[in-house]
């Protein structure tokens, strides 16, 4: 049966780095996309923030706080799990995102010291939306910055950071200014930002964070075999039809008795569900009225294109089915 690795043989492969007058060792910069995403140039103590793990040595982990401009920051080996420690491998891999809790910070040192295990799934879900967030914000600055050759963190001054403090978080600052740019992109929150630069700001707003319909889609079985049958299921399926509204239309189409399938857009996923199973309910109720039955076989959920495309699939074999069917 092989052997676990030890701790110090995990870290057996790395490379010697620099050791600093507290006996810790220090690396060299991270590679990666770089650039601070707030104003701050540290985390403050208790913060959540969202690290990539860069090496692993006998006394923890080395890891690139990606939201500061990947500054490097130590998880502890005791701060890595609230269980014992068999193999540091088994809980924590080399270019892993992970969400880790500020413990302390040195500025003059330039060093930060974080926890893994007192980070509950709660505060995991909450970091992770603000960072992608974060990460939406600084894909548009820096693009921006890049394609004007404009200094990246003198073009955050001017426009993300003061939203910050105003709106809580940039994005939604950003989100509101695709309809109502003026509203934003001011001189009273943005003195003196070039005409050039704004003009490209909100453009790549606009291209990056504009909504998109999301496709949702729910199968069913439909089936009457009472006097009104035909009839009792046209009713049923037209009273999920209803439902629908102008913003969120709901389409019922047949892909071979007794199999439909339904569905709407919409912006927020958790309404197109619900839209479709209320009028799910609704078409069981009458069509349970006239002695007939519908049966879920596929419950309303987000589908993608390969979805849309097996689903055209399947309705284009059976309708060619159908037709040999008719010949015969």
């Amino acid at each position: 049966m092989p052997r676990e690795p030890d701790d110090d043989e995990s870290a057996s492969d790395e490379e010697p780095e620099e050791v600093l007058d507290d006996g810790r060792e220090r690396g060299g910069s991270y590679i990666g996309a770089g650039g601070r995403m707030y104003e701050s140039k540290f985390p403050e103590i208790d913060d959540l923030v969202m690290v990539q793990v860069r090496s692993i040595a006998e006394m923890g982990a080395y890891v690139a706080l990606m939201e500061y401009d990947n500054i490097e920051g130590m998880i502890l080996l005791s701060e890595l799990s609230r269980r014992r420690i068999r193999s540091i491998n088994k809980l924590i891999r080399v270019g892993k995102q992970e969400v880790c809790m500020v413990l302390r910070v040195d500025k003059e040192k330039g060093y930060i010291d974080l926890s893994k295990r007192r980070v509950s799934a709660e505060d995991v879900l909450a970091c992770d939306e603000r960072f992608q967030r974060s990460k939406a914000v600084h894909s548009i600055v820096r693009h921006v910055s890049e394609a004007t050759r404009t200094d990246m963190e003198s073009l955050y001054s001017q426009t993300a950071w003061p939203l910050y403090a105003k709106y809580g978080h940039a994005y939604e600052a950003f989100r509101l200014a695709i309809s109502d740019p003026d509203s934003i992109f001011n001189e009273a929150t943005m003195p003196g930002l070039d005409p050039r630069l704004r003009a490209m700001m909100l453009e790549d707003i606009a291209k990056r964070l504009t909504p998109t319909a999301i496709r949702m889609r729910a199968d069913i079985e439909v089936t009457c075999f009472q006097y009104e049958g035909v009839n009792a299921i046209k009713r049923a399926l037209l009273k999920g039809v209803a439902l629908g509204s102008e913003e969120v239309p709901i389409k019922i189409k047949l892909v071979a008795p007794p199999l439909y399938v339904m569905l709407c857009s919409s912006l927020d996923k958790a309404v197109g569900v619900k839209l479709l199973q209320d009028a799910i309910e609704v078409m069981q109720a009458e069509i349970r009225a006239a002695k007939g039955e519908l049966q879920v076989k596929m419950a309303p959920k987000a589908v993608d294109e390969r979805d849309d495309k097996l689903l055209s699939s399947l309705m284009s074999t059976l309708e060619q089915q159908n037709q040999a069917a008719d010949e015969i």
